[in-house]
């Protein structure tokens, strides 16, 4: 049992081919399918689903006919298949249900669930059909670690083929077999799961680069040859126009011509060798900020005996502080109270407002397009810096401010820029992750871990919190713990 792709060219239209010559195989277990948004993730997906035919090449299910399921990254709508699975009372469903947390009971509050908890209904009902062929979108968006660790144990238990989208690093470390990295119009299959794949394509990258870079210091050291020994030549051409030549200078200079064009054979190899090597662009570059420290010790002060959402209680008896050189993590389930958390810290800033950046889960269309309008009305000084740090977080920056209106994941990333540009002292982050592909992610992670301020960094991303801050306030449950290398405070 498989789908296998070979040798499949895709285009929209008669637009220049988004997947060309790919040739995959997908088998029993989960595949990680990872990429930076428009490479051609989506439709890869598509392909393997039938929803799209290919402009060349074969896509193939063995045996025909694979039953399939899909889960969209989007889950506003309660599917009839959701409502069915929630019905249901066989074995399967009963059990998927248990895995996943799922009461059927709280399926009439479907409007008032969070993201999260709907996805896992999705998740659970795709799981349900028993499918042989398993297609997810990016599924632990909104998810909390412990929904997380529901959704990692019930995919564990799913035999068979499974196709994976997502920016997740620890779901594709936990889940996937092999990690398929679609760029430059291609894709291909590594071993592992995302950490161990990326390791094997950087070291490729890596081995390609040293190979382009070998290549043309040769070419380079052959040419100069052939130019010295032109040279030359023209030297003694022009003495033997005023000597008489001899037979063996004659023979010398048949050997001479010889030489010459097999050098220039050998150029001519290495120049096309060269020119057969395709250098992936390296978009992004590390940080460099040119920051000066805040004169005073304390950024911002929470004192309140207790913190509320509307009649619930979330935490009391808070006395936090933010210093000068703080890295953060603001950790907890999802409707613990990690925004509201933010917000009450916010009022209590002992710094001018604009040297804390301050970025929220979710950007208004109108607020994306006000971010643009703020690039462009910096000065000299400061829009270069600007432009510094949205070419370093993986995006050209001409172009961008060239755009009528910025994609969700741009926007955070100007955002992001625009306090970097100011010279933020303070970085409030909420899922900074939103909207961001991997690659992305990997650049802000390094930008924060380079950044020398202070950071409040609320993530469900663990791999981004443990490079990027030392403390952790974990609030849940009515109360909120500080915790350090040595463990808790209170």
């Amino acid at each position: 049992m498989h789908v296998s792709f070979d040798r499949v060219a895709f285009s929209f239209r008669d637009s220049a081919p988004l997947l060309f010559d790919v040739s995959l195989r997908f088998g029993p277990g989960f595949t990680g399918v990872v990429g930076a948004n428009g490479s051609g993730k989506t439709t890869l997906l598509r392909l393997l689903a039938g929803e799209l035919v290919p402009d060349a090449g074969r896509v193939a299910h063995v045996p025909p006919g694979l039953s399939l399921r899909s889960v969209p990254q989007r889950c506003d709508e309660l599917e009839p298949a959701v409502e069915a699975f929630a019905a249901t009372q066989d074995g399967v469903a009963r059990r998927t249900r248990e895995a996943l947390a799922l009461e059927p009971e709280g399926l009439s509050r479907w409007p008032t669930l969070s993201p999260g908890e709907r996805k896992r209904w999705q998740v659970g009902a795709a799981l349900a059909d028993e499918p042989e062929l398993l297609v997810l979108d990016e599924p632990t968006n909104h998810l909390d670690a412990d929904a997380r660790a529901l959704l990692v144990g019930a995919l564990l238990r799913f035999a068979g083929i499974g196709v994976l989208v997502s920016h997740d690093r620890e779901l594709l470390d936990a889940l996937a077999r092999e990690t398929v990295r679609v760029a430059d119009r291609t894709a291909r299959a590594w071993r592992g799961g995302y950490s161990a794949a990326r390791e094997s394509w950087q070291r490729a990258d890596t081995e390609l680069r040293e190979r382009h870079a070998s290549l043309a210091r040769s070419a380079r050291a052959l040419s100069q040859r052939i130019a010295q020994r032109d040279s030359q030549r023209a030297h003694a051409e022009a003495r033997m126009r005023t000597s008489k030549r001899m037979k063996n200078q004659r023979d010398s200079d048949a050997r001479h011509r010889f030489k010459l064009t097999r050098r220039r054979g050998a150029a001519a190899q290495l120049e096309t060798e060269l020119g057969a090597i395709e250098l992936r662009k390296e978009v992004g570059r590390a940080l460099f900020v040119d920051w000066e420290p805040p004169r005073v010790p304390l950024l911002a002060l929470l004192q309140q005996r207790e913190l509320r959402a509307g009649p619930l209680a979330l935490a009391r008896d808070l006395d936090l502080g933010v210093g000068r050189a703080d890295r953060i993590w603001l950790s907890g389930p999802n409707g613990a109270g990690k925004t509201t958390l933010l917000g009450a810290l916010l009022r209590g800033l002992r710094i001018p407002a604009e040297r804390a950046l301050v970025l929220p889960q979710e950007l208004e269309p109108s607020e994306e397009a006000k971010l643009l309008d703020s690039a462009r009305e910096l000065g000299d000084e400061a829009r270069g810096r600007l432009l510094a740090f949205v070419a370093a977080l993986g995006v050209e920056p001409h172009r961008l401010l060239e755009s009528a209106r910025p994609s969700p994941g741009e926007a955070r990333k100007l955002a992001f820029a625009l306090g970097l540009a100011r010279r933020a002292w303070l970085l409030v982050l909420d899922e900074p992750t939103n909207h961001l592909d991997l690659p992305s992610i990997e650049r802000l992670e390094q930008a924060l871990a380079d950044y020398p301020g202070a950071l409040v960094l609320a993530t469900h991303d663990a791999r981004l919190a443990a490079r990027c801050t030392r403390v952790r306030w974990r609030i849940g449950a009515g109360r909120l713990a500080v915790e350090t290398a040595g463990g808790a405070i209170y």
